[in-house]
């Protein structure tokens, strides 16, 4: 198995490396393409997500995973969030830009061209970034078919409202806990104002109902951070879609960082075989 790691993707946007991993069996023969983005507070390398990639890749996929370039890594430290202000000047349409800079560089990179089908291209996003993928799916017609976990179904009504919101664009930052590091971790309010901007572009149901592709939806029973009602909903938006509810399955999917074992949870490993399932059905 190939295993590129810590690959700083240049954007064609700002000047932070986007820094990906590559996962494939080098066999010379076009293999589908799935491109998995992080959630909030999110990287590629947490927990289980290693292991995860490897369930892909023995199922004959080319499988790439990246920190979006503002969530706070950096190439020297991709796991912790030493950068800070990259954090707080994080944003939705930065994410998308990310992720369509990977896009293109997976699909014009001449050292893939013979491992790769590019017309059958996945994105898979966790949490957050579920919505990210959904969006990216809806605008970027090289996409083939896309798959939330636990996703989220609406950014909007994420954001502080009534004096929460009004302190906050007074104050100019607001601070959230890292529970793993005790960081406290900044939103400047560009953030905010940035999705006013674009509220049409970042609205998933509009993105989703959208949609003229597979869609697959995953959603944990158990999940507390963005409850099932998410996928119900995301699912009545598509109702082409297909949904997979998983009993007793928690946001995190049954993982948690660090993650000692050398194989993954019982509820990830039935959402990972849904998933290839899926992404090889014609």
């Amino acid at each position: 198995m190939v295993k590129n790691t810590n690959i700083p993707v240049k954007s064609s946007i700002h000047n932070k490396p986007i820094l990906t991993d590559v996962f494939y069996k080098q066999t010379n023969s076009k293999k589908p393409v799935v491109i998995f983005c992080h959630g909030y507070k999110g990287y590629k390398d947490w927990g289980v997500w290693n292991l995860m990639a490897n369930s892909f890749v023995e199922n004959d996929l080319f499988f790439v995973k990246l920190n979006f370039s503002h969530n706070g890594g950096t190439l020297e430290n991709p796991i912790d969030f030493p950068d800070l202000e990259a954090f707080g000047e994080n944003n939705f349409t930065l994410e998308l830009d990310d992720l369509e800079d990977v896009i293109n560089w997976v699909v014009n990179n001449i050292s893939f061209v013979n491992e790769i089908d590019i017309t059958n291209i996945t994105l898979i996003g966790h949490s957050r970034g579920g919505g990210i993928v959904s969006i990216k799916a809806s605008e970027n017609k090289n996409i083939s078919k896309v798959i939330t976990l636990n996703g989220v179904s609406d950014y909007g009504n994420r954001f502080p409202k009534g004096d929460d919101l009004i302190k906050w664009e007074n104050e100019g930052v607001m601070y959230v806990t890292n529970g793993r590091t005790k960081q406290e971790m900044p939103h400047y309010y560009q953030f905010y104002k940035n999705f006013i901007e674009y509220e049409k572009r970042l609205t998933i149901e509009r993105a989703i109902k959208k949609l003229e592709k597979p869609m697959l939806i995953v959603s944990g029973r158990e999940d507390v951070v963005v409850i099932p009602k998410e996928g119900e909903l995301m699912h009545s938006w598509n109702p082409k879609s297909e949904v997979f509810f998983v009993d007793k399955m928690n946001h995190t999917l049954g993982a948690k960082h660090p993650w000692a074992e050398d194989k993954i949870p019982k509820h990830l490993d039935s959402v990972v075989k849904k998933c290839i399932t899926f992404i090889k059905k014609k």
